[in-house]
């Protein structure tokens, strides 16, 4: 039982069987809190965005109407939006959240392709939002530094 409890353990370092393949290497302060300011960056205009949806306002209509998409959409978009946010804020949930989020921007993506729209500025951006939102998560979390080591 004391191992069960052992390995299920967050720091696994401290097993004196542990290898040094099997344990995350530790971060500094530094890169953790330098995760949290990228997943905070991508959590403030995740923010605004599921909230502009969620209100429809005007900008986030036109934006939406020049998509292609319909406006009657928006709202459900904005709470889809919000609880992927909700997921990703949330310790325990954020690596669930940060799937999801993939699999909207990824959508986003295939959005602007279909338009045509300019690809640094437009076709890329979920990209960018992505590697925010994944980096963050990489470098404040080790169970994800530890998924991606393997």
């Amino acid at each position: 039982m004391t191992t069960l409890t052992a390995s299920l353990s967050n720091d696994r370092t401290s097993q004196p069987n542990a290898t040094a393949s099997s344990a995350p290497a530790a971060f500094s302060k530094k890169a953790v809190w330098t995760g949290r300011v990228l997943s905070g960056l991508a959590t403030l205009f995740l923010l605004f965005d599921g909230t502009y949806k969620l209100f429809a306002t005007a900008e986030a209509a036109a934006a939406t109407a020049d998509l292609g998409w319909p406006v009657d959409v928006l709202r459900g978009i904005g709470v889809l939006q919000l609880i992927c946010l909700a997921l990703y804020v949330v310790p325990r949930t954020a690596t669930i959240g940060a799937v999801l989020w993939t699999g909207y921007l990824g959508g986003a993506i295939a959005t602007h392709l279909r338009v045509g729209n300019p690809w640094l500025s437009h076709t890329l951006f979920p990209i960018y939002i992505a590697l925010l939102i994944w980096g963050g998560l990489w470098l404040r979390d080790r169970r994800v530094r530890a998924l991606f080591a393997r």
